[in-house]
């Protein structure tokens, strides 16, 4: 990023945003993910400052951004003593940072293009627009069956957003005062909830586009999509009517999947395979939270997901 592309100059009304990266033991990748905000090139939105929330870590995650503090000076370090879940440090960098939009940056991910956080914000410019979603796609494998799975489930995710704002990943949202439960896992439905409740729209920004990196093994596969629909089915039970989420309707999911058979090619198969896992995966969501364990606050890292 050449000098002052990140200074909003090019507007006189610039946006002025805050990166929040949630972070634990994410040494691996913290380094990359931070460098590419710094690689965006942006025109009229202005990064306040980059709040890095590290929950515990016990590897060498504080002290790769520590020392990168001391080449952007825009960067905030949250270190918390224990690790409470994401919800936590969410809300923790919701309480300390200074403008009026957020930005959340998983931190084993980084932007694909250096326009994906123009594209994410410049939505704002419309007052009625409360939230944005960005565009996950994975880096791995296809050839593979588990990674033609994740290949295969992140492209249900563009398409069911393509239909209905399926908000994951990367998102940004205007802050109205919305702190998390941290009994819950659900952090990116509970703040679209509450902006839809405050008359916000919410849109999808498709080339606003990220990496990131899908599960490579069956077992971390059913891991992670378990946990997803435990906290899909969780905020069901809490918020019934209030709480909609657009891939549970099975009219959005025909249409993405025809156009995610489009997208990726006939693959019989191993797209079977995948609808196979997915479905057993919420069926062990269903059986999780009827017996009660449904607080899952913090998470079992999905280990095969950090490396892009």
């Amino acid at each position: 990023m050449s000098d002052g592309s990140m200074d909003g100059k090019g507007s006189a009304d610039p946006i002025g945003i805050s990166i929040g990266i949630c972070a634990y033991n994410e040494e691996g990748i913290i380094e990359r993910s931070i460098r590419s905000i710094y690689d965006q090139r942006l025109d009229g939105i202005e990064v306040r400052e980059v709040l890095v929330v590290s929950s515990g870590s016990t590897d060498r995650t504080d002290e790769i951004v520590r020392s990168l503090m001391t080449e952007f000076d825009n960067i905030v370090f949250l270190p918390q003593e224990r690790r409470e879940g994401k919800n936590s440090a969410i809300n923790l960098y919701l309480d300390n940072m200074t403008s009026d939009i957020a930005v959340m940056l998983n931190a084993d991910n980084l932007f694909a293009c250096e326009d994906s956080l123009q594209r994410l914000v410049e939505p704002f410019r419309d007052p009625e627009v409360g939230m944005v979603g960005g565009h996950p796609i994975p880096t791995n494998d296809p050839s593979d069956k588990v990674g033609f799975a994740s290949r295969m489930l992140w492209a249900m995710h563009h398409n069911v957003a393509m239909i209905s704002p399926k908000i994951g990943e990367l998102v940004a949202f205007r802050d109205i005062g919305t702190r998390l439960r941290t009994d819950l896992q659900s952090d990116e439905d509970i703040i679209r909830m509450n902006l839809e409740k405050a008359g916000y729209r919410i849109v999808y920004a498709p080339d606003a586009t990220i990496y990131n990196r899908g599960p490579e093994t069956e077992e971390d596969f059913l891991k992670q999509r378990v946990r997803v629909n435990i906290g899909e089915i969780t905020m069901r039970k809490i918020y019934g009517d209030d709480y909609r989420v657009s891939s549970w309707d099975n009219k959005v999911l025909v249409r993405a999947y025809v156009q995610t058979m489009r997208d990726l090619g006939f693959h019989p198969l191993k797209m079977l395979y995948m609808t196979r896992l997915e479905l057993k995966a919420r069926r062990m969501a269903k059986e999780h939270v009827a017996r009660g364990d449904d607080n899952m606050s913090c998470w079992d890292p999905v280990t095969s997901t950090k490396r892009l």
